[in-house]
Parts: C-alpha cells; structure tokens; sequence
C-alpha cells in the first residue's frame, strides 16, 4: 500500500529529501507521492514534523 501525503502537510520538503525513489514531488506548496513509484518503506513518515505521510487506505 503506497503512502500519501494528507492536508496536513505543511511543505517543508522534508520527505521529499529521504525518499529513496524520490517519488515525492512540490505541487503548489505541498508535496505529493506518486504511488506508482512509492517502495511503501516510510522514510518519508519518519521524519515529518507533522505526521501528514500516511499509508493509503
């Protein structure tokens, strides 16, 4: 299951900087998962400050 990245994001671009696919793309301020590249390994919930990466339900 690919994570995503909920409203709460605030666009640091921490994630973005641990995911070792880099699948995670700044959209308009936020920042998005491509799920189709997503390894499911959850760098990206690791390190941000505001717990807006989540697995996709």
């Amino acid at each position: 299951m690919a994570y995503i990245i909920n409203e709460e994001c605030i666009g640091c671009g921490a994630c973005a900087g641990e995911c070792p696919v880099e699948c995670i793309k700044e959209c308009d301020g936020k920042y998005e998962i491509d799920a189709d590249a997503c390894i499911e390994c959850g760098a990206c919930a690791g390190v941000c400050p505001v717990a807006a990466p989540n697995p996709a339900e």
